[in-house]
């Protein structure tokens, strides 16, 4: 019987990764749904070459561009996720939510009811909505992967071991593409040098959170959320060839490690056919790279914004909300060239100490609602800011 999936976000990096792995076992999957926001050429190209009888599109413009060229095509096209009971009778096998950014996670959550296991990809769910996620998940007896590189390792060495046996988890970072640059050299960077990541092929997006480091600070509150640990638990070590994705200490004196290439393919692969011998074609084992991994603590004068750290509440709250959406505005910014790299990392180092942001450290979100109308708050007072 096929394996029925389906993917939010499928004109995404990983999303189309995701398709391309499928694609070579066709045999074996039958896919449900696909969304995409504005990309409607790319989603319904995707559409045809798959025979997917329901698609998403959630930009308006790009909906009724979609209906008008869907029309003879038995294709459903819909705007939003408020149809998936019509679209799913019964649950679905397999679900990738790699949706980026924070609209995302409303049709994380809307989803899981309708899947047997749900692999998450978007960052904000987890930041943001985890203890809305976890209660969802628990709700409908959904079984969750966490598809992020470094997060996925820490769950494939874990294997089940009780949470209390862990004595530190290490989270790997390549330091990005500016890793042995000087203060001076770093004020001369541009916008294309951001974007130049060394190892990975990601968005726009995501490749300046990693030039910035921002992206380790979202990945640590990601594992203290989904491995149910407190932030002294874990930390960041430089590892520039991104071989090894995580390390973890146990109690009992070993140290495990998992070391993969520097593709998302793997991860996603491993998220789809759980508990299988199912092959995927790799290089050789690269002994250059284990003879030299070259650790390094992480340098917080190199990399500020890893202070933020230090900032984070013990329990979930809205302040990460704040964060995710004072690091959104600002990298936005630095996207359109109104702001040099410098004053990028300055600007959300500031505002991450701001009184009015610290607050919401001792509010915690009831409903998805709740995250929306703070990300709505902190965008109201960044507009007003002048940058």
């Amino acid at each position: 019987m096929k394996k029925k999936i389906v993917i939010l976000g499928s004109t995404s990096s990983i999303g189309k990764s995701l398709l391309d792995i499928v694609e070579k076992d066709k045999k074996n999957f039958k896919i449900e749904l696909l969304t995409a926001n504005t990309n409607f050429k790319g989603l319904i190209s995707q559409a045809k070459k798959f025979n997917v009888k329901n698609i998403i599109i959630t930009d308006l413009k790009s909906f009724n561009k979609t209906k008008l060229i869907c029309k003879n095509k038995k294709i459903n096209v819909f705007q939003n996720f408020e149809n998936l009971k019509k679209i799913f009778p019964k649950k679905v096998d397999y679900v990738m939510s790699s949706i980026s950014g924070i609209g995302g996670m409303l049709p994380t959550f809307k989803i899981i009811q309708h899947t047997k296991l749900i692999a998450i990809a978007n960052k904000e769910a987890i930041v943001c909505g985890w203890p809305l996620i976890k209660k969802e998940l628990k709700k409908n007896k959904t079984k969750f992967i966490p598809v992020d590189s470094e997060h996925f390792s820490i769950s494939e060495i874990l294997n089940n071991s009780n949470p209390l046996s862990i004595e530190k988890i290490f989270i790997t970072a390549s330091g990005g593409p500016f890793l042995n640059f000087s203060k001076a050299k770093l004020s001369k960077v541009s916008v294309k040098d951001a974007l130049n990541h060394p190892n990975w092929k990601m968005g726009k997006k995501i490749s300046i959170d990693s030039a910035t480091m921002m992206n380790k600070v979202f990945e640590v509150i990601e594992a203290k959320n989904i491995f149910e640990l407190n932030y002294k638990k874990i930390s960041i070590l430089i590892h520039s060839k991104s071989y090894i994705h995580a390390l973890i200490k146990f109690n009992n004196g070993q140290i495990k490690f998992l070391a993969h290439e520097a593709d998302m393919k793997i991860p996603i692969h491993n998220s789809l056919y759980i508990n299988t011998t199912k092959r995927i074609h790799t290089k050789d084992l690269n002994l250059d790279i284990l003879n030299n991994l070259k650790f390094k603590k992480i340098d917080s004068k190199m990399f500020p914004l890893t202070k933020i750290l230090n900032l984070l509440p013990k329990k979930n709250s809205l302040y990460e909300t704040a964060l995710v959406t004072i690091n959104d505005y600002f990298v936005s910014k630095f996207l359109e060239n109104k702001i040099k790299f410098f004053q990028l990392v300055n600007l959300i180092y500031k505002y991450s100490n701001k009184s009015y942001f610290s607050k919401l450290k001792k509010i915690s979100a009831k409903n998805i609602n709740d995250i929306h109308k703070t990300r709505k708050y902190v965008n109201e007072i960044l507009n007003n800011s002048g940058i």
